[in-house]
């Protein structure tokens, strides 16, 4: 077996380790210090000629256990039980049942602290080996949003062509149309991509979808803010208006399927307000990483706009967004 074989090194040094430590009989009330790869990673796997962005999340539980978070190539933000570190504290190692992955196996992670980042490997669907580099997230410093200096307002849809965007995927149909005055996701399969790309900024759109739908607004392409059927839900955050894996709104304010919706969006660093059809619904929230299908992981950095269409179809009569000066 390619995976196991693989990983057999890893599960000889974590024998080590658990033996090392019921040896060293530890007090159960010794907190140890937070080693150095506890923190927030932003990570680029390379998988083949693939590059995909992920996220991990690293922290010290109660006296001496680390836990954490993690973000693949799509989905959301997972909980890690249990991170097991080598006996030089450097090395890491833990495991996750799959979740949207295409496979029946654990995910079996491995990694070390070296030069002030993270690098390791793990292996794909197909139990093939692959690697990654991780670098610290930048900690986004935020002026509260009344304080920013607010440029020109703009309408990144026009109302009449896409000239304003591109597609995710050049390999794949646009099914994205303009119609009416309306930009309609008419064959999903595409995510569409704004060709300007923003720091701090305001955000504002009316959509409308029909029943069962799912979309998703990509801010500086990498932090989904959810949007999906969920009218009369309880408020989550892998629902309408959350973050997706991260941030539960305050409320669901969403209307029926079919009807016009709207949202306001104040991004400013990595802080967060959303208004959602009138309710203000999320407050000045830290948004804590990448969501699962983002374009990169380079939260530092300004970026696009993304709207997903691969899930579902959706209308929007109105985006238009104000950056900060």
């Amino acid at each position: 077996m390619k995976t196991l074989s693989m990983f057999l090194p890893w599960l000889g040094s974590l024998a080590v380790v658990i033996t090392s430590l019921q040896a060293a009989d530890l007090d159960p009330y010794t907190k140890i210090e937070p080693p150095a790869l506890t923190g927030r990673w932003d990570l680029t796997v390379k998988d083949g000629d693939l590059i995909y962005p992920s996220w991990l999340e690293i922290s010290l539980s109660g006296y001496r256990t680390l836990v954490g978070r993690y973000v693949g190539q799509f989905g959301s933000a997972r909980p890690i039980g249990s991170i097991h570190l080598d006996e030089a504290g450097a090395g890491f190692a833990f495991s996750l049942p799959p979740q949207w992955e295409k496979r029946t196996s654990d995910i079996m992670f491995e990694g070390r602290f070296q030069d002030g980042g993270l690098v390791g490997r793990t292996t794909n669907d197909n139990g093939e080996p692959v690697t990654w580099t991780g670098v610290r997230a930048p900690e986004l410093s935020a002026e509260p949003a009344d304080k920013v200096r607010w440029g020109r307002r703009q309408d990144l849809f026009n109302g009449k062509d896409l000239s304003n965007w591109g597609v995710r995927h050049q390999d794949l149909p646009n099914g994205w149309v303009v119609r009416e005055g309306l930009l309609i996701n008419e064959q999903p399969g595409n995510d569409l991509v704004s060709h300007e790309q923003f720091g701090d900024f305001k955000l504002r759109v009316q959509f409308r979808y029909p029943e069962g739908s799912n979309s998703g607004l990509y801010l500086r392409g990498r932090h989904e803010v959810q949007i999906e059927d969920n009218h009369g839900l309880t408020p989550d955050s892998h629902r309408i208006g959350g973050v997706y894996g991260f941030i539960t709104p305050s409320a669901n304010a969403s209307r029926p399927a079919n009807a016009w919706q709207e949202m306001e969006i104040t991004l400013v660093g990595s802080l967060l307000s959303v208004v959602f059809n009138g309710v203000e619904i999320i407050t000045n929230q830290p948004i804590p990483g990448i969501t699962g299908g983002a374009l990169d992981s380079r939260e530092g950095e300004p970026g696009p706009l993304m709207v997903q269409g691969d899930h579902g179809p959706i209308t929007f009569r109105k985006i238009e967004i104000t950056p900060a000066k």
